[in-house]
């Protein structure tokens, strides 16, 4: 019995080393695009201090300031700012070079799938921060030092400020990200549309309830969070639609309907569906590959075979040496 073929390795094999320098050069990439951001940005430092520091300047009473408590904050708060900049405007390189190095292992499908996933999070990422600066914050702020008492200066320093701001600039981005994760988890089959569509009132009381945690503790720095959030997972839901995986016919019943008759059943195993992988002198298309469990339950088969083979062998070998003994004289 001859034994079966391995499956073919997946294209443009590499070793783990090759990896690795793969994934340096790329991590180099990445630190060399933030370096040179950050080197054109640095002159300007203190004007980027001043526009983040904008929203809360408006509404100090008049004759306050911001003070900076210890010594070296006057030039590594601006330092941290800027490079928190070029770090923010560096994103789009950052996931360009993730999706590069990922790529290469994906399937055709996925890749259609995850290149609009990465420019959507970019451009939603940034969108959240620009919702913070624009709308949140001043509220916030006009909130927050109109409730000091009388008789209380305000002078906040310099230091908590950025990472009070850095806290809300990265809090928003990540919670504009509903859609793509509503995308993420109706595709993977976690959830389906219609299971999201019955919790929807699960999901805007969590809404609620993370946008209480994240924003300063006014009621409308919460509700400006909360309803975009609810919006996006709408949007989120709207957008799951197009990648719903079909759902797959059932082989028991018959294609003609109820009064057509059914298949003989056929004695012969069907061909198992093996994965797929683009090599460069193969033709390209698109394949599902094995799952796990299918993976597992093909080695077994396989192990099992060979056992199976190696019993015949010992068998057959102990009958011919029991034959030869029997033919031998004066036994």
């Amino acid at each position: 019995m001859a034994k079966p073929q391995p499956y073919p390795p997946p294209s443009l094999e590499q070793s783990f080393v090759s990896h690795l320098i793969e994934l340096r050069d790329r991590l180099l990439r990445v630190v060399l695009s933030i370096g040179l951001i950050f080197v054109a940005l640095f002159p300007f430092a203190k004007e980027i201090y001043h526009f983040v520091a904008e929203p809360l300047l408006k509404h100090l009473p008049a004759g306050a300031s911001m003070i900076a408590t210890e010594v070296a904050s006057p030039f590594l708060t601006p330092f941290k700012l800027t490079l928190m900049v070029a770090i923010f405007a560096a994103m789009p390189i950052i996931l360009y070079q993730i999706w590069a190095f990922v790529a290469p292992g994906l399937y055709k499908h996925e890749r259609r799938l995850i290149y609009p996933l990465l420019i959507s999070s970019v451009l939603l990422f940034y969108s959240g921060a620009a919702f913070a600066y624009y709308v949140v914050f001043p509220v916030a702020f006009a909130f927050l030092t109109g409730m000091a008492p009388e008789g209380v200066a305000i002078m906040t320093d310099i230091r908590q400020y950025l990472d009070f701001v850095l806290g809300m600039f990265f809090a928003f981005g990540i919670a504009f990200e509903v859609p793509v994760a509503t995308v993420l988890i109706v595709w993977s089959g976690l959830v389906s549309v219609e299971k999201l569509r019955a919790s929807r009132r699960y999901v805007i009381v969590g809404a609620f309830f993370v946008a209480a945690v994240l924003t300063p503790p006014d009621v409308l720095s919460q509700i400006m969070l909360a309803i975009p959030m609810c919006l996006l997972f709408e949007l989120g839901l709207l957008a799951s639609r197009f990648y719903t995986k079909p759902a797959q016919p059932d082989p028991t019943e018959p294609e003609g309907g109820d009064d057509s008759p059914s298949p003989a059943p056929s004695s012969a195993p069907e061909p198992e569906e093996q994965p797929y992988y683009e090599h460069e002198n193969q033709p390209h298309g698109e394949y599902e590959p094995m799952t796990v469990d299918e993976m597992d339950a093909e080695l077994d088969r396989i192990e099992a075979e060979e056992a199976q083979e190696a019993a015949q062998e010992a068998a057959q070998e102990t009958a011919s040496r029991k034959t030869q003994d029997d033919d031998k004289p004066g036994v």
